[in-house]
C-alpha cells in the first residue's frame, strides 16, 4: 500500500517545491518506507507533478521506487494498491518486449499502458488506484479498482487538476479551498457519509469504483467506466446444481486467498469468529500453515463481543493468535480518526477497526479479511427484510405495528424489538424509501426535525438510480447490487483503508475477488438467500472446513457499544460537546433535537447511540477543520 499525489497545470509551472514536499509529507503514514517525486514542465503550456510515498510488500530493493516510468521514460505512474495477475501480464509484456527493472506490480502498469492503452485497465485485477503520466501525449489518467477499495480524490478547475489518495494532501495545495458542500449535511445525516463521487467538501471529487479520468488538452474528462458488475434478469440466471455451484465458489474463493499470500513481508489475517473471515483463516492455514490472527473484544455490552468465537476458529486452526479489549476511554481516539477520514464518518466501527489494524501492525505487514462476504452472498439481514416485506400484505403490517407501539417502553429498546418496529414502520413503502430507512441513521421525516439546512431533493438519489438499473432483476438481486455500489465503498472500503492505512497496514480481501464476485451474482438468488437462511451457498460450500458453532451461529456486525457506553462513561463527552452552550452544530442542527435525542436515550426510551456518534463526529469536524458553507 501507499500514498499517491500530483498536480496537473494548464499554464503554467508546476507546484512549488514545499507545496509538492507538504502533499507528499502529508501521505506518510500510508507509505513509509520510502517517497519519491517526479516533475515535467513545459511552462507555456502544461507542468506536472507526481508524488508517492511507498508501503514496500513487494520487491523491497530500491527498483521498486516510486514514480516509475518505462524503458524511456516516456510515461510515468504512481500506485497504491497491488495487482493480483501481474506475473501473467508481466509475462504477457516481455513477449512483446518490454524490459522491467524491477520485481514489482507497479512496474506493469506503465508497460501495459504503452502496449494496450487506455483500455489496460480492463485487463487489471486487484485493488488499486493509480495516477499515469502520458509525456508525448501529454495526458494524465486516474484510474480506480473494480470495488473501490482504493480511494482517489481529485479537485478540478480552469487551472488544472490536483490529485491524491486523500484530501488531506489536496488541501496542502494553495489551489483547494475547505468549502464545505451545503447539500453534503443532510446526506451525511442519513448515510453517514457522502455518497461517491461527491465528498463533504465543494469542488472536491472521487474517481468512482471502476472508473477512469482523462486530464488532457486544458480540461477533464470522465469518468469512464471499465466494468459493471452484471446480475441476470429474471429467468436467465446461471443454470447449475447446488452441488456444482459449491465446488466452483470453494475453488474460485481458494484461488483468491492464494492470490492474496503473495507477498515479501509478514502475514496474517483479521478474524471476528463470524463465516466470512473464518473461512478466509481455513483456507489460509491449508495453504501456508500456521496463521498469525487478530481481533477485538468489547466492555460493556456482551452482545457486542464475538471473542470467544474468534478464539474457537482460533483454536480450532492452531492460529497464533492475538486479542485486544475496546473500552470507552478508546473514544479518545475520534479527533485522530477525523483526520484520517478528512471529513465526518458516521460508522463507529472505525474504532475497532483502528485498533484491530494498529494491533496487527505490530506483528505483521499485510492482513487477510472477510470484507466483502455480506455484499456478495447476502448476509445482511435487511435482505430479508425487503424480500418479507414485499410479499407481506399490509393487515400483518399494520398489525404488527400496532403491537409493538403497545409494548413497555423499556422493551422497544431491546436490539429484537427495535428491528422488528422499525421494519413494520417502513414495510409498506415504496422499496427504496423503505430500504433507505433501514439503512440511515436518521429517516427523512426526522431528518426534517433535525436540520436547519435545507434537504436536497436527490437525497435518495444514488439508491434510486442502482434500483432503476435492476428493474428487470430478481429483488434479493436489485438490493445485492445497491449494496455493493453504495454502502461497500462508501463505508465499509472506506474505513478498512483508512483505518488501516493509518498503521501502514496493508489489508487484502478475497472476497471481494473479480472472477469470484461475477460467477456469484451469477447464480440464482436462492442460492444466496435460501428461505430463513443467509449466504446458503457460501454455508454449504464451506461445511466441513467450520467448526458448527461458526456456521449456526446469527449474524453478528462489527459493531460498538455505544447504547451503554453512552449512558454511562461517555456520559460527560455528550455533556461536554453537544449540549453545552455553542455548540458549532447549531447553525446547521436544531439543539434541541439534540437535546430531545440525547434525553430519550438516557430514559431508554430508544437507542439512539449510532445518532449520537454522528453528531459527536460531525460537531468534532467542525471544532477541527470545518470551514465556511459554499
Amino acid at each position: 500500500m501507499c500514498g499517491l499525489c500530483g498536480a496537473v497545470t494548464f499554464a503554467g509551472a508546476a507546484p512549488e517545491p514545499e507545496v509538492a514536499e507538504a502533499m507528499v509529507a502529508s501521505l506518510r503514514h500510508r507509505g513509509p518506507d520510502d517517497r519519491g517525486m517526479h516533475t515535467w514542465r513545459n511552462p507555456e503550456e502544461l507542468s506536472v507533478f507526481l508524488g508517492h510515498t511507498r508501503l514496500s510488500i513487494l520487491d523491497l530493493s530500491q527498483a521498486g521506487h516510486q514514480p516509475i516510468s518505462n524503458e524511456n521514460g516516456r510515461i510515468w505512474a504512481v500506485f497504491n494498491g497491488e495487482i493480483y495477475n501481474f506475473l501473467s501480464l508481466r509475462s504477457e509484456l516481455e513477449a512483446y518486449g518490454h524490459v522491467f527493472k524491477s520485481k514489482t506490480d507497479s512496474e506493469v502498469l506503465v508497460h501495459a499502458y504503452e502496449q494496450y492503452g487506455d483500455d489496460f485497465v480492463r485487463r487489471l485485477d486487484g485493488m488499486f488506484a493509480f495516477a499515469l503520466w502520458d509525456q508525448d501525449r501529454e495526458r494524465v489518467l486516474l484510474a480506480r479498482d473494480r470495488a473501490g477499495k482504493k480511494p482517489l480524490y481529485y479537485h478540478a478547475d480552469s487551472s488544472g487538476c490536483v490529485f491524491a489518495s486523500e484530501m488531506k494532501a489536496l488541501f496542502a495545495h494553495p489551489g483547494v479551498r475547505h468549502t464545505i458542500s451545503p447539500e453534503a449535511i443532510a446526506l451525511y445525516f442519513t448515510y453517514g457519509y457522502v455518497p461517491c463521487p461527491d465528498t463533504f467538501y465543494r469542488g472536491i471529487s472521487q474517481v468512482p469504483p471502476a472508473s477512469y479520468v482523462v486530464v488532457e488538452r486544458g480540461r477533464v474528462r470522465g469518468p469512464f467506466v471499465f466494468w459493471e458488475l452484471r446480475y441476470p434478469i429474471v429467468g436467465e440466471e446461471r443454470k447449475v446444481s447446488e452441488s456444482e455451484a459449491c465446488r466452483e465458489v470453494r475453488r474460485l474463493l481458494e484461488a483468491a486467498v492464494e492470490r492474496r499470500l503473495l507477498s515479501d513481508v509478514p502475514l496474517g489475517a483479521f478474524l471476528s469468529g463470524g463465516i466470512d473471515s473464518s473461512i478466509v483463516v481455513g483456507l489460509m492455514s491449508r495453504l501456508r500453515g500456521r496463521v498469525k490472527t487478530f481481533s477485538i473484544g468489547f466492555t460493556g455490552d456482551k452482545e457486542f463481543d464475538e471473542t470467544p468465537f474468534s478464539r474457537l476458529v482460533a483454536r480450532h486452526f492452531e492460529t497464533d493468535h492475538t486479542e485486544f479489549v475496546v473500552e470507552p476511554k478508546a473514544f479518545d481516539l475520534v479527533e485522530r480518526l477525523l483526520w484520517h477520514h478528512d471529513q465526518p464518518y458516521g460508522d463507529s466501527s472505525a474504532i475497532p477497526t483502528f485498533l484491530l489494524s494498529k494491533l496487527a501492525r505490530e506483528h505483521v505487514a499485510v492482513a487477510l479479511n472477510g470484507d466483502g462476504g455480506d455484499e456478495v452472498f447476502a448476509g445482511y439481514e435487511r435482505f430479508l427484510g425487503g424480500m418479507l416485506s414485499e410479499r407481506l400484505p399490509k393487515f400483518p403490517i399494520r398489525l404488527g405495528r400496532a403491537l409493538i407501539e403497545v409494548l413497555p417502553r423499556s422493551w422497544r429498546v431491546r436490539r429484537e424489538v427495535a428491528r422488528a418496529h422499525r421494519f413494520f414502520l417502513q414495510a409498506a413503502k415504496p422499496l427504496a424509501e423503505r430500504y433507505l430507512t433501514w439503512c440511515s441513521f436518521f429517516s427523512q421525516d426526522f431528518l426534517a426535525q433535525l436540520l436547519i439546512v435545507p434537504i436536497p431533493p436527490g437525497i435518495r438519489s444514488s439508491f434510486d438510480r442502482c434500483l432503476d438499473e435492476t428493474a428487470n432483476c430478481s429483488l434479493l438481486h436489485r438490493l445485492l447490487y445497491l449494496n455493493f455500489k453504495t454502502y461497500l465503498p462508501d463505508d465499509l472500503l472506506v474505513k478498512m483503508d483508512r483505518m488501516s492505512m493509518a498503521h501502514a497496514l496493508e489489508t487484502r480481501s478475497p472476497f471481494l475477488d473479480t472472477a469470484l464476485v461475477e460467477y456469484v451474482a451469477s447464480l440464482p438468488s436462492r442460492y444466496k438467500a435460501n428461505g430463513w437462511t443467509l449466504k446458503y451457498i457460501l454455508k454449504k460450500a464451506f461445511a466441513d472446513l467450520l467448526p458448527r458453532e461458526i456456521l449456526t451461529r446469527g449474524k453478528r456486525g462489527f459493531g460498538v457499544p455505544l447504547g451503554a457506553w453512552f449512558r454511562g462513561e461517555l456520559q460527560g463527552l455528550v455533556q461536554d460537546l453537544l449540549l453545552g452552550p455553542s455548540p458549532r452544530y447549531a447553525a446547521f442542527v436544531r439543539q434541541e433535537a439534540v437535546r430531545r435525542i440525547h434525553q430519550e436515550h438516557q430514559d431508554n426510551i430508544r437507542d439512539y447511540g449510532a445518532q449520537l456518534w454522528v453528531l459527536l463526529n460531525f460537531e468534532l469536524w467542525l471544532r477541527k477543520g470545518g470551514e465556511s458553507v459554499g
